[in-house]
């Protein structure tokens, strides 16, 4: 049997991995997901990490393409089509989190502060459509992390499609009842008891994040809208730790919707850290078609969001 063909395939269960540095700023991307393995900023984690002998314990910070958060019962229509997906959450009867986090992406660029990989995802049960997604991981010695994504329709037929990404603020160690929160958004997407939407409301009560508040006692698994933005039009998530740090993400005006988690209902990871989401879309978009994007065949959708340690 000729092994020379075989690919070279890392040991770890994520994939090679993909190790960029500016400054204090450290990020390892791994080749499985593309996801950030581990951000650090002088060796304090902006992310929860996970271990390179495991897989990813909770999607974390997985590029979630092609839809992110719920899809209802794993069905849609396009095109007059229905197509049923796997339930991926099968106790709420939901596919999750897209297709692409368990897939090898290809590294197709790579300098000392920056990586680039893609993914061809191709068609499938209950997929018929491919799409080609490029997402860009770049750090900054003063401004922290960047994260462009660019996805291409390179197939036949307008592909519904939303993106998402599932980073974990970390809270130094700290307990999450100790830690504040604060996000920009003025409108909280109401969820049934699958979490799925219902309607959208103004933020009231224990969803009003706009000023910095405890996190004791919240428990969160929400998506925001109507994100608020500073001068230089970003909106932020913000989380405040007994260290004196605050791990933060932002996105800027190419998303508009937020998911923050506290994990509270996730068995043994409870309120281990933040989940703090910048979405194009939120849950069941594929149905409801709030903020979904239809890409045509040869038409491209770009977003960009970033993060770093205050």
């Amino acid at each position: 049997m000729n092994t020379s063909l075989r690919p070279s395939i890392s040991d770890a269960p994520s994939g090679t991995q993909h190790h960029i540095r500016a400054g204090e700023h450290a990020v390892t991307v791994t080749e499985v997901g593309a996801m950030v393995r581990q951000y650090t900023v002088a060796g304090r984690d902006v992310f929860v990490p996970f271990g390179v002998d495991e897989p990813a314990p909770v999607f974390n910070a997985a590029v979630l393409v092609p839809w992110p958060n719920r899809l209802r019962d794993g069905r849609y229509t396009a095109d007059g089509a229905e197509h049923q997906l796997a339930l991926s959450e099968p106790a709420r009867s939901t596919a999750l989190h897209g297709l692409g986090c368990w897939y090898r992406w290809t590294a197709v660029e790579s300098t000392a502060d920056s990586v680039t990989l893609e993914l061809a995802l191709p068609a499938q049960k209950g997929w018929p459509f491919q799409l080609t997604t490029r997402v860009r991981y770049a750090v900054d010695a003063d401004r922290g992390l960047e994260v462009r994504v660019r996805t291409t329709n390179v197939g036949t037929g307008t592909a519904p499609y939303g993106v998402g990404f599932h980073p974990w603020l970390s809270t130094g160690g700290a307990a999450l009842d100790d830690c504040t929160v604060r996000l920009d958004a003025v409108e909280h997407v109401t969820v049934d008891e699958r979490l799925l939407p219902t309607g959208v409301e103004p933020v009231s009560g224990d969803h009003d994040l706009r000023a910095t508040r405890s996190l004791a006692g919240l428990d969160l698994d929400d998506a925001w809208v109507g994100a608020t933005r500073d001068d230089a039009g970003l909106a932020w998530c913000l989380l405040g730790c007994p260290d004196g740090r605050t791990p933060a993400v932002w996105m800027d005006d190419s998303m508009d919707c937020w998911q923050v988690c506290s994990a509270d209902h996730i068995p043994g990871h409870e309120r281990f850290g933040l989940a703090a989401e910048p979405m194009s879309c939120y849950a069941d978009a594929f149905n409801s078609g709030d903020r979904l994007a239809r890409l045509a065949p040869g038409e491209s959708h770009e977003v960009c969001w970033g993060a770093t340690l205050l």
